[in-house]
């Protein structure tokens, strides 16, 4: 009697311990994300569609997780109380979504070394002394060139089917800030459009905010009445899309697909992909793995960048051949966006461009980023250095 009953406890204690177990390997796992907006930015609904895609990924590897967001807060001590707050809560890693909220979340990470800390667009987590800390920016300036080659395709249609002259074709782009991301988004986008419109150029006016929808939207009309026939933009809102319909010029977006609010106007949208990303710093979080300081080096081929939907009802016949040809030449490395034979600063070839590690130009230190004859964007760092005033752009405004 003994023995059974002795058989029976020990059966009942391995089945507690599966039970446990089957527990302890099903609960979800908290991940943090500090957000510059919320649910009507398209900036920030891009993040949550590669979080929910990131979710499903993780959860075919056996990690389960559960979001858990912030809104509205773009830096600053609120960035510092939430990053404080998400890892008090358990969560493996928390990713600051926009530039601007790294610094606040470095004096914080510290005090939690088991919490992983993610500066997204940002890169001074690269070189603090933090071994929890990180940075990433994907190659946007990718997507932003075969934006730009949808652009000149439409904008070629409209020059040979007569709708407007070769010098008309000026594109209207709606800019956060002056400096290195913003410029390099805009020049790539340029030259893509270039590459099929040669005679294309640009008007560029800066907003001074990442977002700010009405602001958005005067300056898209403001480009409009200047003589913009088509419309694209880096900041946050839709009403540049927006704008660009209820006035009949075209537009390429940012972040999301616009199609829907501008079906008339908007022929397609670039994006970064934040889902390999987000899957690869939870994963290792939650293994106890090393996460790389820099996400350095990732873009079109690796699925890190993207491209939206083509508008076929509006986009010119060809464009999307175009665009694949240009795509897989980028892939390969046949097509370097920043090819220095294919624009000039000042009426000449650029042969030098010097910088350090935070993309200000400085003098004779730093690195040249031009050799081979391209600037190696992104080659040295994931953030965005390239900070060259082309010629073909103007700019009608500074905002820093």
């Amino acid at each position: 009697m003994k023995k059974i009953f002795s058989l029976l406890l020990i059966a009942a204690m391995v089945f507690s311990l599966a039970a446990c177990t089957s527990s302890t390997s099903s609960e979800a796992v908290k991940v943090g994300m500090v957000c510059i907006g919320d649910d009507n930015a398209a900036y920030d609904r891009n993040f949550y569609m590669a979080a929910d895609a990131a979710k499903e990924e993780l959860a075919k590897k056996g990690i389960n997780i559960e979001w858990v967001y912030t809104y509205n807060h773009p830096a600053g001590d609120a960035v510092a109380v939430d990053c404080e707050e998400l890892a008090e809560a358990g969560c493996v890693a928390v990713f600051c979504n926009s530039y601007g909220q790294e610094d606040a979340m470095l004096t914080v990470a510290g005090d939690y070394p088991d919490t992983v800390f993610a500066g997204l667009t940002n890169e001074g987590s690269m070189r603090d002394s933090l071994d929890n800390t990180v940075n990433a920016f994907p190659n946007i300036f990718e997507g932003r060139y075969l934006e730009g080659v949808i652009a000149g395709c439409k904008l070629q249609q409209l020059i040979d089917e007569g709708e407007i002259k070769a010098e008309e074709a000026v594109i209207g782009y709606v800019g956060a800030y002056t400096f290195a991301e913003v410029i390099s988004g805009y020049t790539s986008f340029y030259l893509g459009a270039k590459s099929v419109c040669p005679s294309a150029t640009m008007k560029v006016e800066f907003i001074g905010s990442w977002g700010d929808p009405t602001m958005e939207a005067n300056t898209a009309q403001d480009l409009i009445d200047k003589g913009c026939v088509l419309i694209s933009q880096h900041s946050d809102s839709t009403t540049p899309a927006t704008t660009a319909q209820s006035n009949g010029v075209y537009h390429v977006g940012y972040n999301i697909s616009m199609i829907d609010v501008a079906p008339d106007a908007s022929l397609s949208s670039s994006r970064i992909d934040w889902t390999n990303y987000f899957v690869y710093v939870i994963e290792n979080a939650v293994k106890g793995n090393k996460v790389d300081q820099d996400y350095i080096g990732h873009g079109l081929k690796d699925g890190d960048v993207a491209l939206c939907e083509l508008n076929e009802a509006i986009a010119a016949p060809g464009t999307e051949e175009t665009v694949q040809a240009a795509k897989a030449a980028i892939e390969s490395g046949e097509l370097h966006v920043f090819d220095t034979s294919k624009f000039t600063v000042g009426g000449k070839e650029a042969t030098s461009a010097l910088v350090d590690m935070t993309g200000d130009f400085v003098g004779d230190e730093g690195y040249d980023a031009i050799f081979d004859g391209y600037y190696h964007e992104s080659y040295f760092k994931s953030a965005p250095a390239f900070d060259l005033r082309i010629d073909g752009i103007e700019l009608l405004n500074e905002a820093y």
